[in-house]
């Protein structure tokens, strides 16, 4: 990864489906929410004997090690931060040193936009196409896991309070007034035009 000094926040999210396996993007923004470059992998698969063998580490071992590292690795940029919205990639955190930060459900429970909306803008139908998976966010379980924190209107996990310190020294002046789930809806529709041009036909 280049070590760019152009202030840039790094948005990572996997979707599943159910034919073609994981697809796994990675979206750049700069301080005015404009791209910087975007990266997407292959679909991923796992066997039946990764599935045995890793048991309930699957996920984080795919979205972590097998997507999340190699598309960060591929950036040009350097980013100040990386926000998910898939509990799995929060295993990114021990294998990188930018911080990483979980979107949670709003305060009211409902889920944001990043974590309920379709692949392409937002239609049930559209999401049923693209086969965006779905992350039962269990708070709870979260607070356990990860260091939950407030942060202009959002609602993070980090993986530490030290992370959340990170986070806030370098998100400072980085973005204002700025919906951390919209840049997944742009990242999802893109993963989709991906997919369609990988169907096998």
């Amino acid at each position: 990864m280049a070590n760019s000094q152009q202030p840039s926040l790094g948005f990572l999210t996997v979707i599943e489906h159910p034919q073609q396996g994981f697809f796994g993007g990675y979206l750049l923004l700069n301080r005015l929410a404009r791209p910087l470059e975007f990266h997407c992998t292959a679909p991923l698969k796992p066997n039946r004997a990764q599935e045995i063998l890793y048991g309930p580490t699957l996920h984080e071992y795919l979205f972590g090690e097998q997507i999340g590292q190699t598309l960060v690795a591929r950036g040009n940029h350097r980013p100040s931060l990386i926000c998910t919205d898939c509990p799995p990639a929060m295993s990114l955190c021990t294998l990188i040193d930018v911080p990483v930060v979980l979107l949670l459900p709003s305060e009211n429970g409902e889920p944001n936009e990043a974590l309920s909306a379709a692949a392409s803008g937002g239609s049930s139908s559209d999401s049923a196409s693209a086969g965006a998976a779905r992350w039962r966010i269990d708070l709870a379980h979260v607070q356990r896991r990860w260091h939950v924190f407030a942060w202009k209107g959002h609602r993070l996990a980090a993986a530490s309070k030290e992370d959340e310190q990170k986070l806030l020294a370098r998100a400072e002046g980085l973005l204002h007034d700025f919906d951390l789930a919209e840049p997944f809806g742009r990242i999802r529709a893109a993963i989709e035009e991906a997919r369609q041009a990988v169907r096998p036909t």
